[in-house]
């Protein structure tokens, strides 16, 4: 599948460990408000040291299914309960 954020491809994100290291699948994606930073999370509580550092290509490479999130704001975020079930987009 093609690239298609806005944002450049290797543009910095956020994503933790539990989705690099254990294989388990992004179910909730933050567009940060202050800072315009993308954040792909399995949905658990998380502690600093857990956060790792890669580019927004990176991710979509990843999981393609966050494609679907592009036009999403600064200020919002998305859920999902299972990898195969749709985002739902909530402001802050």
């Amino acid at each position: 599948m093609e690239y298609t954020f806005y944002d450049d491809p290797d543009t910095a994100a956020i994503i933790c460990c539990h989705i690099t290291e254990n294989k388990s699948p992004i179910l909730y994606v933050s567009h940060d408000e202050d800072d315009g930073m993308w954040q792909f999370l399995c949905g658990k509580e998380h502690e600093i040291d857990e956060a790792r550092l890669v580019s927004l290509q990176w991710v979509f490479d990843l999981d393609n299914s966050i494609s679907t999130l592009k036009d999403m704001p600064c200020g919002c975020y998305a859920e999902r309960i299972t990898k195969n079930d749709d985002w739902v987009i909530r402001k802050r």
